[in-house]
């Protein structure tokens, strides 16, 4: 038999010209992205990758690093941020009513064929404006980025989508409604940590059986994952909204339903793509909802990140009414550049311990 090939580095020249092409095409969306901001009065920004607080969201895992001062007892823990949104809110505060920005952020625990554990994020805010507004952002950013790489639809592994075409706007109670057969609002109790036991019995009833211990947010998840994501985005991009509030704790709750966030996520060809808040500017409630997420993470992984004092004190001070989004730029790039792993697009990937890559 043949022996295999090797595994080149990426920095070698024959690595590098197999991945050069998509890399081209990388650039050209980033171009399409710069001139869709600057046409439209945003400011870009430029925020520390250093945080107090690297994100409270309970299940994602952090870098950590100390802060050394000029003496040898000056020293502070501080993290490597998995959003820049902390920062930029901090902005919104200031009076910047449009700003940008594409941060490298940090998740660790995190690299498949769709993860790396340092990405490109791409961030924007709307002060003054509704959570809405970014659909339309999006429809034409994305629709931009995939004209300037030269696609016309988006393929991935098996899913073709037109972003050129009407996309769709789905609640997720219709979606797992649509794609599980599960009335998900009607075992759900508003509270910010549900009673489990009725979406666990129509987990169960449709051949996703619940874990012992799973919460509420544990089985949606895993509904999620297994019947609902794998047909969103296909023929066109999906709008998923009306999110359950318990699963939106940086987001406001809708005035005519408060059951539901302020949230959407976007899909393409089975991928999620961004996720967007009507912004919650409540100090109180933001420190209520960390807290509760904290010892979340501490029930579950033993650990707990820092409240930033700094980022409720602005809010307290008054951030103006806002919506917000983040996209994962390297995965709209896999999109536009035709790729199927992200370190197709990537100018090189973090070294990896095992493989070498």
């Amino acid at each position: 038999m043949p022996s295999a090939s090797p595994v080149l580095p990426s920095w070698h020249p024959d690595d590098f010209a197999r991945r050069a092409p998509f890399l081209a095409a990388r650039g050209r969306a980033l171009g399409a992205a710069r001139r869709f901001f600057g046409e439209r009065d945003f400011v870009e920004v430029d925020t520390p990758a250093l945080q107090v607080s690297p994100g409270m969201e309970p299940h994602l895992q952090a870098f950590a690093t100390d802060l050394h001062g000029p003496h040898p007892d000056d020293q502070r823990r501080l993290y490597l941020h998995t959003s820049p949104e902390f920062a930029m809110k901090k902005l919104l505060v200031a009076g910047v009513p449009r700003l940008w920005q594409l941060a490298h952020v940090y998740r660790n625990g995190e690299r498949s064929g769709t993860h790396a554990p340092e990405f490109s994020m791409l961030e924007w805010y709307r002060a003054g404006e509704g959570y809405r507004a970014l659909i339309g952002d999006c429809q034409e950013l994305v629709r931009g980025a995939a004209r300037a790489a030269g696609r016309e639809r988006f393929a991935f592994r098996g899913m073709t989508c037109d972003p050129f075409a009407d996309w769709r706007i789905l609640t997720v109670p219709d979606a797992f409604f649509e794609y599980a057969g599960i009335d998900l609002m009607a075992a759900y109790d508003g509270t910010h940590d549900p009673d489990p036991t009725a979406l666990a019995a129509e987990a169960a009833r449709i051949g996703v059986p619940p874990h012992a211990g799973d919460r509420w947010e544990d089985i949606v998840f895993r509904i999620m994952f297994e019947r609902v994501e794998p047909h969103l985005g296909a023929d066109v991009p999906c709008v998923l909204t009306d999110y359950p509030l318990c699963m939106a704790a940086l987001s406001r709750p809708k005035p005519d339903n408060p059951r539901l966030a302020e949230r959407f996520e976007l899909y393409a060809c089975g991928l999620e793509l961004a996720n967007a808040f009507g912004e919650l500017t409540d100090a109180a409630v933001q420190r209520a909802r960390f807290e509760a997420d904290m010892d979340l993470k501490e029930r579950i992984y033993g650990e707990r990140f820092p409240v930033d004092e700094d980022f409720l004190a602005a809010l307290a001070h008054g951030m103006p009414e806002s919506s917000g989004i983040a996209m994962g730029f390297d995965r709209l790039a896999m999109l536009c550049a035709g790729a199927d792993d992200i370190n197709q697009v990537l100018w090189l990937p973090v070294a990896d311990a095992v493989s070498g890559r």
